[in-house]
């Protein structure tokens, strides 16, 4: 299993370094020194607890759908013009950007501040791993 630095699974949680120390002390993960003498994490251990923890928000719409990939946020930014519309949502941690046409921001009344949920359903998500140290 990966071994990940707690300053790292601090960032990817989202929490304190501290926060991540706590957990330790408190059994919630285990840790172990690496080979320069760090503690790191398991990646299994670290990704469970992740998602045990992950606090959604609500969806609000109350609609069933097929997507799962839906994110609650708050707009952000709006640039539109005659035609077309770029808006922005921050979803907790994540910026999620929509294109779509400034009629539908009109027709969904987003405006700055204004709650909305941005739901995905894609054929194609890439996924990267950061380069081998």
């Amino acid at each position: 299993m990966p071994q990940i630095r707690v300053k790292d699974a601090a960032q990817f949680l989202g929490v304190s370094d501290d926060t991540v120390r706590r957990w330790i002390d408190s059994g919630m993960l285990t840790s172990e020194k690496d080979e320069s003498g760090r503690a790191v994490v398991d990646g299994l251990e670290l990704a469970q607890l992740a998602k045990q923890n992950a606090i959604l928000p609500a969806d609000p719409s109350s609609i069933g759908r097929s997507a799962r990939n839906r994110f609650v946020g708050i707009v952000t930014d709006i640039v539109a013009d005659k035609v077309m519309a770029q808006v922005e949502l921050q979803c907790g941690p994540h910026r999620v950007v929509s294109l779509m046409s400034s009629e539908a921001v009109r027709e969904l009344g987003l405006e700055l501040g204004s709650v909305a949920v941005a739901v995905v359903k894609a054929t194609t998500v890439i996924v990267e791993t950061p380069a081998k140290d």
